[in-house]
């Protein structure tokens, strides 16, 4: 389960940080690489929960979990774990489109997070 109260928090950057050498411009390019792949991964994510294709849910799920490590939502890494598990096993595969929805609707504020993260570190340029 995504953690809300997480939301309205600053992004913890700081594996980005530690990784670019606190590098503003790496952390950009970061940001914007994330708001770049990411939408991608949700299509390919949602269109194999709707296809029910679960071997391909895990997959994608494997995949984006830990792009959220890089932006500090440790919640949403572990949401993508239980998906990807479920998935998996082939357990609970009717939570699975809820857990999608949570994660979709997770992701317009994650964005807007980014977004002003971004607008931060371009200060610092």
């Amino acid at each position: 389960m995504i953690n809300v109260s997480k939301n309205d928090e600053p992004l913890d950057l700081s594996y980005l940080r530690e990784m670019s050498g606190d590098s503003p411009e790496f952390i950009i390019e970061m940001i914007d690489l994330f708001k770049t792949q990411t939408p991608l991964y949700i299509a390919e994510l949602e269109n194999a929960i709707a296809g029910e294709d679960w071997d391909k849910v895990a997959a994608s799920a494997h995949k984006i979990k830990p792009t959220f490590t890089y932006v500090g939502r440790e919640d949403a890494k572990e949401h993508m774990q239980e998906m990807e598990q479920n998935a998996r096993e082939k357990m609970n595969v009717k939570q699975l489109a809820t857990d999608f929805n949570e994660l979709n609707q997770f992701t317009v504020i994650l964005y807007q997070q980014l977004d002003k993260a971004k607008a931060d570190l371009e200060k610092l340029i």
